[in-house]
């Protein structure tokens, strides 16, 4: 009788505690959702450093837009992110620590050619779903289904970096008949400069110097001056920040004075590289992805860009915004929509969705082909014009910076020959 009692007692005991514990939790906070881990790597210190920084303050200012929405399938989005230094050897270990032991759901690139070729195999080893950030011709050597691209070069992306350029020149009366290619000898300088010999073939021009030189390089009058020897009527420069900084200098320093020159030079699209070099860019024709000119006023682009120039000088980002934020805002738009529209975070149900879709971003409508690429190209050409200092006030003035092609962006009138351009 008494080991009955006990056990009767004993089960209303436990009874008492677990309906105790279940008021208790009842009487907490709800615990909100785990959040969707978006995993990345960007340059934030380093040589690239300029545009990984804005691409970043433009990634969270889409997070918090989002989180303002109620987040993705009921959950907030947390970016997870980690300085590459823009060094491509520091982006395996660090996606290899996103997906192992962060364990976050998806993954996108971070910024240029370099890092995102580097990310590959860690990518196709885990079968992930990539949106790159402004990568050149990455995937025609892996031919990876899950891949896609952030940059409007279209279905042939190593040409499309300097084919605006190329359609100026020709345009020109009398027409220019020869030309020289200087490049980086790295992933974004081969590939684009491999677009810009299809372009001389198909221009008709006549290519008189084709060379590449170190990543490493310092000192490019010896390569200007080489060039400048040969007296070519156009010059196709496909460099990174750094030496497309120095290689500016070095023709000025020089004297070099082509009919035209110009070509696929990053770095001239961020405001810290135009204010370094003001007037020194006047002439110049170059590859642009977007400025904010009327016909570029897609749906929610100002609105972003408001919002971003707010936060810029906090974030020590680039105070104008015009390059790399629409582009690193429109690639978490697309895997939002995605998210959304497949109610999944399944890396090949969003591959699928995005092969088939058409989504409206801060960059127009964006379309995938089979390749990742976008299905049709949209990179631009502009010239730099009539800059009469440093100061960031005056490259916010869209009229120092002039598209000249395609045709239905277009905002001025290129000056030709270069040297009219460096006299105004």
């Amino acid at each position: 009788m008494s080991a009955k009692i006990r056990l009767f007692g004993l089960a209303a005991l436990h009874w008492l505690v677990t309906a105790a514990a279940m008021v208790l939790i009842a009487a907490l906070p709800a615990k909100a959702a785990d959040p969707i881990k978006i995993g990345f790597g960007m340059a934030l210190t380093g040589p690239l450093a300029a545009n990984g920084k804005s691409s970043l303050l433009a990634m969270q200012v889409w997070e918090d837009d989002i989180n303002a929405e109620g987040g993705l399938l009921g959950r907030p989005v947390k970016l997870v992110y980690y300085d590459d230094q823009s060094n491509p050897s520091q982006v395996p270990s660090i996606y290899s620590k996103l997906l192992d032991v962060d364990k976050v759901d998806l993954i996108v690139s971070g910024y240029a050619s370099t890092q995102i070729a580097a990310a590959m195999p860690i990518v196709i080893g885990k079968k992930k779903l990539f949106i790159s950030l402004f990568g050149t011709g990455i995937n025609d050597k892996f031919n990876y289904p899950r891949y896609f691209s952030m940059i409007p070069n279209g279905p042939t992306p190593k040409p499309a970096f300097t084919r605006g350029f190329f359609k100026v020149a020709e345009a020109q009366n009398p027409k220019p008949q020869t030309i020289a290619l200087a490049y980086a000898d790295a992933e974004f300088g081969q590939n684009a400069c491999e677009g810009a010999r299809e372009n001389a073939k198909a221009s008709g021009f006549q290519v008189i110097y084709d060379m590449s030189y170190p990543p490493s390089t310092v000192d490019f009058s010896p390569i200007v001056r080489s060039i400048a020897a040969r007296n070519p009527d156009l010059l196709v420069i496909c460099s990174y920040p750094l030496d497309t900084v120095g290689m500016i200098r070095a023709m000025h320093e020089v004297g070099f004075k082509p009919k035209m020159w110009g070509g696929a030079m990053i770095g001239l699209q961020a405001t810290v590289f135009k204010t370094q070099l003001g007037p020194l860019l006047n002439g110049i024709v170059n590859s642009e992805t977007w400025l904010p000119v009327k016909a570029m006023e897609f749906p929610g682009a100002l609105d972003l860009l408001k919002k971003y120039q707010a936060r810029a000088p906090a974030a020590g980002a680039d105070p104008l915004g015009y390059y790399m934020p629409v582009w690193a805002y429109a690639d978490l738009q697309v895997l939002g929509d995605a998210i959304a529209a497949t109610k999944s975070l399944n890396d090949d149900v969003l591959a699928d969705y995005m092969h088939k879709t058409t989504f409206k971003t801060v960059v127009g409508d964006v379309a995938f082909g089979s390749s990742g690429e976008w299905a049709e190209e949209r990179t631009l050409a502009a010239q730099f014009q009539n800059i009469k200092d440093n100061s960031v006030e005056g490259f916010r003035d869209v009229k120092t910076e002039v598209i000249l092609y395609p045709a239905q962006y277009k905002s001025g009138e290129v000056i030709y020959p270069y040297e009219n351009a460096i006299q105004k």
